[in-house]
């Protein structure tokens, strides 16, 4: 065959493969058609409307928060027509509270990070509300008036990245808030005798027991059984869990409620006073949730419902949160290689936490005596066990200590704890190479 056929023969070839994959290239880029289409649409609008939901959505709470509780009047002070002192953006910073930058102008951005901004004036405060850059808070005016307040699912589950400055940055949706003090901000409310006459105790009980709690923590069944405290005489709040890299996990709270589903139809109408339909025949069990059962808190109804329509959406999006990576030199990756064989093997901690999900495939629950803990908080619901945490993202919420009430400050404390409750001998060298793989998950 002589130079120039071979080169024909070639060029030929080479047209050939070229066509082919022009032509794979077209047909992949054909727009879907059919129902195909209608998924894509769907999974579009659903993340999008699933995503403004849980940031901005109040459910119809204000009618609580604002109209029985009065909190705006705290928020806003005497001198913006309000009660007492108010709120400056500097308090609100202290209890936890963010602020997103992307709903700010650039200027007032600039004005924060040059310190321009005056933080002690709780009208400041008003105008960040005014322009919705409080995560999780909704605040409702009439003219410049605050007249009302709500809060949404990103109040307790999103933080921000402090590019700004602390506290001041872009979104971090589905983190916990381990700043956040829930009870402390409730307290500042005027009128608690929603929960003193739900609980049959006094305000000044009510106010206790919610400045009892601390930063980034939150008593869900408070009021289902009123339980303050535990019997060793501490909070009995947990820490706020994160709401990242939940999809394929199966149930989603520290003791196994329910699917993400059921726990937003439990929060937004129980937990953030909204108005929708809620059902769960569990809560009739009047020893266990005497004032759960007493209210008819299993059965409500509320027309028109603002929830139920809602929750398909807001359930997609939170499965579509995945967990963060962790910046590179947050961890010592030869000894987190390490880590992660003793992960599978001599630590045995793949048997409950399988990977990718790092929880069981299925019932992923846990007699206390399974955990090496006590009951106390397994007790208060309705299966009396633990969850076993997915673990992804761990190195996200490290503040506040781990397990539901935060009682293991570090994570070494939790390895020390199952290497004793197992008989795992694990040397020094090993835990300390296992942290790190907890750390690079």
């Amino acid at each position: 065959m002589t130079t120039r056929t071979r080169a024909g023969y070639t060029l030929l070839l080479f047209s050939i493969i070229f066509a082919g994959s022009y032509t794979l290239l077209r047909a992949d880029k054909k727009p879907e058609a059919g129902f195909d289409r209608a998924i894509v649409d769907n999974t579009r609008r659903l993340f999008e409307r699933g995503r403004q939901i849980f940031r901005y959505d109040t459910f119809g709470d204000e009618s609580f928060w604002g109209g029985m509780l009065h909190l705006h009047q705290a928020i806003a002070g005497a001198a913006n027509g309000g009660v007492g002192p108010g709120v400056s953006p500097r308090a609100a910073l202290s209890l936890g509270l963010k602020v997103d930058a992307q709903a700010l102008p650039d200027a007032v951005v600039r004005a924060i990070r040059q310190g321009d901004v005056n933080l002690d004036d709780p009208a400041v405060t008003l105008r960040l509300l005014k322009a919705r850059a409080v995560v999780g808070v909704t605040g409702i005016f009439e003219k410049d008036q605050l007249v009302s307040i709500g809060i949404q699912c990103a109040f307790c589950h999103s933080t921000v990245d402090d590019s700004v400055a602390p506290g001041v940055g872009s979104r971090l949706d589905g983190w916990a808030n381990r700043d956040l003090n829930v009870g402390a901000i409730v307290a500042s409310a005027p009128d608690l005798s929603p929960f003193s006459t739900l609980l049959g105790v006094s305000q000044d009980t009510v106010r206790t027991v919610l400045n009892s709690w601390g930063p980034g923590k939150f008593d869900a069944e408070l009021i289902l059984d009123g339980k303050a405290f535990r019997p060793d005489g501490r909070p009995a709040a947990t820490l706020i869990p994160p709401a990242f890299g939940l999809a394929g996990v199966n149930l989603h709270t520290w003791t196994g409620w329910g699917s993400v589903t059921h726990w937003n139809a439990f929060v937004s109408n129980l937990e953030m006073h909204g108005k929708g339909t809620f059902f769960d025949p569990r809560l009739d069990d009047a020893a266990k949730f005497p004032i759960a059962a007493a209210n008819g808190f299993g059965h409500v109804t509320n027309s028109p419902d603002l929830i139920t329509a809602k929750l398909p959406a807001l359930h997609y999006y939170q499965l579509s949160i995945p967990a963060p990576r962790p910046p590179g030199s947050s961890f010592d990756h030869d000894a987190a290689e390490r880590g992660d064989e003793l992960f599978e093997g001599k630590a045995r901690c793949a048997t409950c936490h399988v990977e990718p999900i790092f929880t069981e495939p299925g019932w992923n629950m846990h007699t206390p005596a399974e955990v090496g803990v006590d009951d106390f908080q397994a007790m208060r619901s309705p299966d009396e066990r633990y969850r076993t945490s997915p673990l992804a993202g761990l190195w996200s919420h490290q503040k506040g200590g781990f397990f539901h009430d935060g009682r293991f400050a570090t994570l070494r404390d939790v390895v020390d704890h199952y290497d004793a409750l197992f008989s795992l001998g694990l040397t020094e060298q090993e835990k300390n190479d296992l942290v790190e793989y907890l750390k690079s998950i």
